[in-house]
């Protein structure tokens, strides 16, 4: 039986995870560093802004896979409140740079992650595949929590303008990494966004419980992952079997 010549991965939840971080204090970072540089508000007043523009946006998200980066959501709250600003704007993208350094600092990486990382290495090209609004968190997170060079190819949907489950962003990770959707296998823990797209794209899959997702969530999607693990140790344990395809 053939080996797979690539193992693709989620990152968030699979990998990595966020410990003890808070969104409302990165918002109030947020705005602070906004008013700061030049852009002052009320703070409830930008939050309700900044709400109604974010509503917009996951509508068009998760309903129609479109990605749509932060800079978008800031740059059209704050436009909405009086500023010309547009999504290029310096001193915005430095807001929100800031603004996700807490959400940075918050990742841990999960245990036996870098075991599975080297191991797969040995065998296999590796790719990452990751929903996330705004690119620069992956790398900077990745090389932070030093798995970066890990990886032949990462594919972070603000940079690919799909979301998964959409089959065009594990196209572009499948094209990247040169091998065909059967000799691939995808490691993931959103039932709906990584098994539902991999299967989709005629990947193997291997669904591993997280924070975020359990056996309860799987069993609600329906779908149906060739393999359940329950932790990065399992599979690190059954990897022999898992990579063949």
């Amino acid at each position: 039986m053939p080996i797979a010549k690539a193992i693709i991965l989620d990152y968030i939840g699979t990998l990595a995870s966020p410990r003890s971080y808070n969104m409302a204090d990165s918002m109030s970072k947020l705005h602070s560093n906004l008013t700061e540089a030049g852009f002052r508000t009320e703070k409830a007043e930008f939050l309700r802004a900044y709400q109604v523009v974010h509503e917009k946006y996951r509508l068009v998200r998760y309903g129609e896979l479109r990605e749509v980066t932060n800079a978008v959501w800031v740059s059209e709250t704050l436009c909405n409140l009086g500023f010309d600003v547009d999504v290029g704007d310096e001193r915005m993208n430095a807001a929100l740079n800031l603004f996700f350094q807490d959400f940075i600092d918050s990742l841990e990486l999960g245990p036996y992650a870098e075991k599975l990382l080297k191991k797969a290495t040995e065998t296999c090209k590796l790719g990452l595949i990751s929903n996330f609004t705004y690119a620069p968190v992956v790398y900077a997170s990745l090389k932070k929590l030093g798995i970066n060079h890990y990886f032949n190819s990462i594919v972070v949907s603000q940079e690919n303008g799909w979301r998964k489950p959409h089959p065009k962003i594990f196209a572009d990770m499948l094209q990247r990494v040169k091998v065909k959707p059967a000799e691939a296998v995808f490691i993931g823990d959103s039932p709906k966004e990584d098994i539902k797209g991999a299967l989709k794209a005629g990947m193997k899959t291997v669904f591993v419980h997280s924070q975020f997702y359990g056996a309860g969530d799987l069993e609600v999607s329906g779908e149906k992952p060739h393999i359940v693990a329950k932790g990065l140790q399992e599979i690190c344990d059954q990897f022999s079997e898992i990579v063949k395809v």
